[in-house]
């Protein structure tokens, strides 16, 4: 059953102050820092989520997918189904050992987002990827590579074309031979010590930035 309604609460013993999805449960009034005991400070209702889809039809880009790539973290692809489901993406594909769905943590995660955009699972990203291509798809990555364009230049506005964005494994990034078939490859500028940021995060921007 849904939940609709919570409530913030506040410790007496330690001060932390947190929100509580409605529960009957009583040891779920218990502070989460110190277990001590806590108190009621304001209840609210939640806002209710659609289920007929977003509110403006035309913010819906039909003409953008994902593609995750040997993501490992179930965590960041339950946060790029969401962050896609937000930009109005149609599709979602997960590719070698990239979780699914099916994972409880993606579930988790996705809060829902799983099931208002479609998805499905391919063993090897590069073939998909070269049939997609064949079929009039443009190719497009998020990688820091010798020919990525900084997407502060990016002019990419309403595709005629169906498009597929790709973004790559944590650690290694993007599989080269994806690389070789796309049609433009992107990089996020950084201006910390960092040379990158966490997948999820990217992705966000990207999407942001590419709508």
């Amino acid at each position: 059953m849904p939940i609709t309604t919570f409530e913030l609460r506040i410790c007496d013993a330690c001060g932390l102050r947190y929100p509580l999805p409605f529960t009957e449960h009583p040891s779920s009034t218990r502070c989460p820092a110190c277990m001590g005991r806590t108190r009621v400070i304001l209840s609210r209702s939640l806002v209710a989520e659609s289920n007929h889809g977003p509110s403006d039809s035309s913010s819906v880009k039909r003409g953008y997918s994902v593609v995750m790539d040997n993501i490992r973290s179930a965590w960041n692809v339950g946060s790029i189904l969401r962050s896609a489901d937000g930009f109005g993406y149609s599709h979602a594909y997960m590719c070698g050992i990239t979780p699914t769905p099916d994972n409880e943590a993606v579930k988790k995660t996705s809060l829902g987002a799983e099931t208002s955009i479609s998805w499905v699972y391919y063993k090897n990203a590069v073939t998909m990827v070269t049939e997609f291509k064949a079929q009039g798809y443009k190719i497009l990555a998020l990688e820091d590579h010798e020919r990525s364009i900084s997407l502060k230049n990016t002019s990419e506005q309403s595709p005629t074309n169906p498009n597929l964005l790709i973004v790559g494994n944590e650690t290694t990034g993007v599989d080269p031979d994806l690389l070789d078939l796309c049609d433009a490859i992107y990089h996020i500028p950084m201006y910390g010590r960092k040379k990158s940021f966490n997948v999820a995060i990217a992705f966000g921007i990207a999407a942001y930035i590419l709508k």
